[in-house]
């Protein structure tokens, strides 16, 4: 057994996530560049220190989910979601189910709480959250950015719903409010069900075509009938009837 195989078996031990559904290539190569960061020789030496080493054990974590995000990220996509999606969707239910999936940091609910908010009142916005990284729901919950997470976002939107403190921006709490975050890991856990949107973007793309394959059917079994799901702008399903779905708008499917 490679002391990458050895790694993955101890990972999965430790925590309950399984390295080997994600592409090996990509993983061993972001988690080399870790421990060798670190100063550690190979995978052994980097687990062993990981067990008596909270902060280096999010750092693990924290690369391995590849937390890179943004308000409105293709700012396009969330125009149809405005404009065509969640108008269909409350034509059939005034109170949607919304599960933002590996939300990484905040960023997309928080985005889904701002256009919900444009169609009912705030008491009324619920939106799930889920991650398998403590770390980044921490930092979440604290609803801070950076500038750069916020080039996507209308200036009317920025005003309304952000504060501005030094060179971050702060998210109102009446947004923050709307959203309840909950560790989630999407390769091992159970699914809630009876959604009526679900958002999961850029993050299949790191999954093996078998766990893309488990999690579609996972996802389509949350969905209700009519049911809609939303993926990154590289995640275009190729096959969607195969899971169940049908294309209702470019990486937007529709629970048949």
């Amino acid at each position: 057994m490679s002391d990458y195989q050895q790694f993955i078996a101890n990972v999965k031990r430790k925590t309950g996530i399984d390295l080997a559904l994600y592409k090996e290539a990509q993983m061993k190569r972001r988690l080399t560049s870790l421990y060798e960061k670190k100063g550690f020789k190979n995978f052994d030496e980097f687990f062993r220190a990981m067990n008596h080493d909270q902060a280096l054990y999010h750092e693990f974590l924290d690369r391995m989910t590849i937390n890179v995000s943004e308000f409105f990220r293709n700012a396009k996509r969330w125009e149809v979601l405005e404009k065509k999606i969640i108008p269909k969707l409350l034509e059939k239910n005034k109170r949607l189910k919304v599960w933002s999936a590996a939300c990484s940091t905040g960023e997309e609910p928080y985005t889904l709480a701002i256009i919900l908010s444009k169609f009912m009142p705030l008491s009324q916005v619920s939106v799930l959250a889920t991650d398998i990284d403590d770390n980044a729901m921490a930092r979440a919950k604290l609803g801070i950015y950076m500038e750069r997470s916020l080039q996507e976002v209308p200036e009317d939107v920025k005003k309304k719903f952000f504060v501005k403190e030094g060179s971050h921006y702060k998210i109102i709490d009446d947004i923050k409010r709307t959203v309840t975050f909950k560790k989630h890991n999407l390769l091992a856990d159970p699914f809630d069900t009876g959604f009526d949107l679900i958002v999961c973007r850029n993050v299949l793309i790191y999954f093996t075509e078998e766990a893309k394959h488990e999690l579609y059917l996972k996802f389509n079994r949350a969905l209700r009938p009519g049911g809609i799901f939303f993926v990154g702008s590289t995640e275009q399903i190729f096959n969607p009837t195969a899971y169940g779905f049908e294309v209702e708008d470019t990486f937007f499917y529709r629970k048949m």
